[in-house]
């Protein structure tokens, strides 16, 4: 029993990122990324194209559980941390060492569709290859981003170029797009998604450490503690939207979003365009935040003012948003895995509902903004999974990545 305690303390400690890691030199203190080539007028927002409505858009609440359960898909991975798909059959996963594989119908691929571990750093914990997303227009352009840490625990953005129908990726494709430097070896985010607009949007986290030491998560000069917007693949390396709110000064011009400590994970709602934010938190609140489709950019979540709805480094609540949904720090829940809106149309039970989960507890719970406008929220699911993250498909299926290795679908039961 003392030897379990031991292990659980060791997974809330590391997972949760409530120890300061070890700093780097001062030299590497955050220093400016790459400047913008093109100048930060307004960019004209294409009109997307929705995917079918699912009947129901929105349940009139959050179903129950019983009746359901996560299905094996995929096994013998190694520390898989995302999943992302193009308008096809297969889904391309995430592994943290820095290694992308192709998943179709329950098989991986025996090559991988890119690996560059060569340039990878994942000897920390919250390091490695973070992120992946797809170029809305991929069929014709050929163009992904990953988010990675670099060899000096730095933060890369980077665009690879896939030839048509290739399984495999030239890593020499690569084009650096961004580049963000990390005082400490946590809290790096590392997620990155296209939203509704056509503008590529990227977590980052306040920088690591504890307490955030530096104050990056209010301070509009760097993108540490940030969500990011910017706008890719015709200016180089990329160009600001002009409705950015620092577009025309004041801060730094890609910000979008601010007040995070690590957003590890983040959403776009395919059918109604509504962002949902996971933040992981100092030690005492887990928190999801959301921003409901066509919000202006500027808002502020808090970090470090406030922890959850809860104050933490003084007193403010002034312009301050609070999360829609948080959770106790304690026990065996210690760090938030930000989920997926479920539009699966084999469960329209579940329409509208946003599930997300715990890393430690393998816990997985339920969030509905119903059509009132109303939240609702609820544990769903005690699993024994190390949840890193979840995913879709071009369907809509709704998948749940285990840290240790395997891929679970969300299905009825048999």
């Amino acid at each position: 029993m003392v030897l379990r305690r031991l292990i659980l303390l060791l997974i809330l400690s590391a997972a949760a990122c409530n120890i300061p890691s070890q700093a780097k030199p001062p030299e590497q203190t955050v220093a400016p990324t790459v400047v913008p080539t093109e100048t930060a007028t307004p960019t004209p927002v294409p009109t997307p194209t929705p995917p079918p409505t699912p009947t129901p858009e929105f349940v009139p609440a959050l179903p129950d559980p019983l009746g359901y359960e996560w299905t094996l898909t995929a096994d013998g991975l190694q520390r898989p941390v995302a999943l992302a798909h193009i308008d096809d059959s297969r889904l391309f996963v995430v592994e943290q060492r820095g290694v992308i594989w192709v998943l179709e119908n329950g098989v991986v691929e025996p090559e991988p569709f890119l690996d560059i571990r060569d340039r990878v750093n994942s000897s920390a914990f919250e390091q490695g290859l973070l992120g992946l997303a797809f170029d809305p227009d991929f069929a014709r352009s050929g163009y992904f981003y990953v988010n990675y840490t670099d060899a000096g625990g730095d933060t890369i953005v980077s665009r690879f170029t896939a030839a048509l129908g290739a399984t495999q990726t030239d890593p020499a494709t690569e084009a650096s797009v961004l580049r963000i430097d990390q005082p400490f070896s946590n809290h790096n985010g590392g997620d990155l998604h296209f939203g509704p607009d056509g503008f590529l949007y990227i977590a980052a986290g306040d920088g690591g450490s504890a307490n955030d030491p530096h104050g990056n998560g209010q301070n509009p000069d760097t993108l540490l503690g940030k969500l990011l917007r910017i706008k890719v693949g015709e200016a180089e390396p990329y160009a600001i939207p002009g409705d950015n709110p620092f577009a025309a000064g004041g801060g730094r011009a890609e910000i979008w979003a601010s007040g995070l400590r690590n957003p590890w994970r983040f959403h776009f709602d395919p059918l109604t365009g509504d962002l949902y934010i996971g933040d992981v938190g100092q030690n005492a609140w887990e928190e999801i935040d959301f921003l409901a489709a066509g919000s202006q950019g500027g808002a502020n979540f808090g970090w470090n003012h406030r922890e959850g709805m809860h104050p933490f480094a003084d007193q403010r609540t002034e312009g301050l948003i609070d999360p829609v949904a948080e959770y106790a720090n304690a026990g065996s829940e210690c760090s938030v895995s930000g989920g997926v809106v479920v539009r699966d149309p084999e469960l329209p039970e579940w329409q509208g509902v946003y599930l997300y989960g715990d890393y430690c507890s393998g816990g997985v719970w339920g969030l509905l903004r119903d059509a009132s406008g109303q939240w609702q929220h609820a544990k769903l699911f005690d699993t024994p999974f190390r949840i890193s993250s979840f995913g879709t498909d071009s369907s809509g299926a709704v998948f749940l990545i285990d840290h240790g290795g395997r891929i679970f679908r969300l299905e009825p039961g048999s």
